[in-house]
């Protein structure tokens, strides 16, 4: 069974039962997953921009878009437009793809792993990840890493406070610490 079936048959339920939702519009479900890579030393090496988006396309199956400074810092040495990052948004097949690569896959391959921390929602149901790591997930070949790169991943959801995010993340596998 899908994620997504497991969200309709299982998760909706579970979730309309114990918030007391009156219609099953009120439920929150996943809305999209964005990856962020963040690539301060893209200003000096323009290749490990080449090589994040590389690695970013064949983990989510999407090519990335390329972020650029907003403001220039000269104690950054960074220009206004220079490229610094890379980012994709997962929406529909492929955020729940990912979702349940990322629960079941790559998040136990992480050293000494003992869950993800239940405090990192943002006050309306919204859940950012920090990966130290991108070789966690089995699509990138550690052999062709020339850099261990970081990412962010926010996971938005159409929950209206942290409570009701965090049970719906729970309820579809997300292993929080106690």
């Amino acid at each position: 069974m899908s994620l997504k079936e497991f969200y309709k048959n299982e998760v909706v339920g579970r979730l309309k039962e114990t918030f007391e939702y009156k219609n099953i519009h009120q439920v929150p479900r996943l809305e999209k997953i964005v990856i962020n890579m963040g690539l301060g030393e893209a200003i000096q090496n323009i290749k490990i921009l080449d090589a994040a988006q590389a690695e970013i396309k064949v983990i989510t199956g999407q090519a990335p878009v390329v972020t650029r400074a907003k403001k220039s810092v000269a104690a950054f040495k960074v220009r206004e437009g220079m490229p610094i990052g890379c980012m994709v948004t997962l929406r529909q097949k492929r955020m729940y793809d990912f979702y349940e690569k990322l629960v079941n896959i790559a998040l136990p391959r992480v050293r000494d792993f003992r869950g993800v921390s239940g405090k990192a929602f943002d006050g309306f149901g919204n859940y950012t990840l920090g990966i130290k790591e991108q070789i966690i997930f089995p699509e990138v070949e550690y052999d062709k890493v020339d850099s261990i790169k970081g990412m962010n991943i926010t996971i938005v959801t159409s929950a209206g406070n942290n409570q009701e995010g965090k049970e719906l993340l729970r309820l579809l596998g997300m292993p929080f610490r106690n």
